[in-house]
């Protein structure tokens, strides 16, 4: 088969590839047909639940499964079932799935003011299932993927498919601005048909990009990237001109619904009780320690350092990230030594320093070795403490190698401090939640921080809460969320 052949049958493949997009009615290229898009959905549906949980809130559950039902009713694909679902989990994202899977987690949910803002979450992501955003990005990188391996049987160069998928994977994310343009438009479209006001989606698109410039504060103390919330937003939503276009196409035709989301009691009181920040099940964080009542232990962390709380784990940066520790637990299988598990678990041999540990009733054992570190290879601090048939790991590693000795000092206290959980303990283990309080006349966020629970940022965090970052104050008699 000549070059001319495998060409000509490349675009007959490529043409009849097209289909009809539900929600824009434009011609999209894709591979996959519904019924694989609904199996696909099912199959990424399991894996997400591996990796979260639902959060244990039946009322709260049901709510936001009612909500996104409302939404679901006036979008382009009334033919499938959608399944929404709280995650318990303190990022603040939504994501949804091939087939109508759609998620948002408590850590967003939280941030949101009414129940118009949370329509406006949830059917932006229902925009991603009705337009197939996920169908269509894989129909890109798999003709991306066949593109280059007829070039390469053509060309008789073999890593031509490689670089060509590269390159696909990079058209691919370059969409994300678009998808999520359409997505919003598409969004507002289902608001306003559902009765809700249009301006509701620029309100949540506004408190995810002020959580973008909080983190960027953050991310300056700790010596890292930021995050980006939502779409590639480089200024604010108000002068984004692509975004107020999307928005005022989306509205046209439609009864608007109000100009803009009132204050919703309501709603707020159906936040009361819902955890902020670290859940119980995964250990609370409180200062500089950790403490998790279901494996009763106690963790003490260098004062200052960042900790993140994880499913599985736990880990802490040095300001600036000069240096960095972290926490694991795993199941002892066979009855080995503390040493034997670092050697032949870890596969960690050639120690530049080694000792045995007895830190309170666990034993260990401890390494130096020169290892992979967040950094780069260089010297690793490895250890692990038994807990009858349970594991703690320990790692930690500094930017710079000369600087290793300073800051193992902080690795070794921070690996003798596991303890058991007093009974003083245990009542400081446990998780906040949101509350409400009515503004007062002379009620300040300043005033409020000073007596919140919050360790980091205390401000910054109850202006987010409250739609009032980064400066504004909250009006008296307003309900405002706070944290106990």
């Amino acid at each position: 088969m000549n070059k001319l052949t495998y060409l000509g049958l490349l675009i007959v493949w490529l043409l009849s590839a097209c289909a009809v997009n539900p929600a824009t009615g434009g011609r999209d290229f894709v591979l996959m047909s519904e019924n694989e898009e609904l199996a696909l959905g099912r199959q990424y549906s399991q894996q997400v639940m591996k990796q979260y949980r639902a959060y244990d809130n039946a009322s709260l559950q049901q709510y936001v499964q009612a909500v996104g039902e409302k939404v679901a009713r006036v979008s382009h694909r009334k033919n499938l079932f959608y399944r929404f679902t709280l995650l318990d989990s303190t990022e603040v994202n939504a994501f949804a799935l091939p087939g109508g899977y759609i998620y948002i987690t408590r850590g967003l949910l939280i941030y949101l003011n009414s129940e118009a803002e949370l329509a406006a979450v949830l059917g932006h992501e229902l925009g991603h299932v009705t337009a197939r955003h996920s169908v269509r990005q894989h129909g890109l990188s798999t003709a991306g993927n066949v593109l280059g391996s007829i070039i390469a049987a053509t060309s008789g160069v073999q890593g031509v498919g490689q670089l060509t998928n590269l390159l696909s994977t990079g058209i691919v994310r370059g969409y994300g601005r678009e998808h999520e343009l359409e997505a919003d438009g598409l969004g507002v479209e289902y608001l306003l048909k559902a009765g809700y006001p249009a301006l509701a989606m620029q309100e949540v698109i506004t408190t995810l990009k002020n959580q973008e410039l909080f983190d960027k504060k953050l991310a300056q103390e700790q010596g890292r990237e930021p995050r980006v919330y939502h779409g590639v937003f480089s200024t604010h939503p108000d002068n984004d001109t692509r975004l107020q276009q999307v928005l005022s196409a989306a509205q046209r035709g439609v009864k608007p619904a109000g100009s803009k989301p009132s204050k919703d009691d309501v709603f707020l009181k159906k936040l009361v009780g819902i955890t902020f920040g670290d859940s119980e099940k995964d250990g609370i964080t409180r200062g500089s320690s950790f403490y998790h009542a279901e494996l009763n232990i106690k963790i003490k962390f260098p004062d200052n350092w960042l900790i993140n709380n994880h499913a599985n784990s736990i880990s802490a940066s040095a300001p600036a990230n000069e240096a960095y520790l972290q926490w694991a637990v795993q199941d002892l299988n066979r009855k080995i030594t503390p040493k034997e598990f670092l050697q032949t678990r870890l596969g960690l041999t050639d120690a530049i320093s080694e000792e045995s540990l007895s830190v309170g009733p666990f034993s260990g054992y401890a390494m130096v070795v020169d290892g992979k570190t967040p950094y780069g290879k260089g010297p690793l601090r490895a250890a692990v403490l038994y807990d009858g048939a349970r594991a703690y790991l320990f790692f930690a590693a500094a930017k710079e190698k000369a600087g290793f000795k300073k800051f193992d000092r902080d690795f070794m206290a921070s690996l003798k401090s596991l303890s058991r959980l007093t009974p003083q303990d245990r009542r400081v283990a446990k998780e906040l939640t949101i509350q409400l309080e009515k503004a007062q006349r002379n009620t300040n966020v300043a005033v409020l921080a000073k007596s919140s629970p919050i360790t980091h940022h205390a401000e910054d965090q109850i202006r987010l809460l409250n739609g009032l970052f980064p400066s504004a104050e909250p009006k008296s008699g307003d309900l405002i969320k706070i944290v106990r």
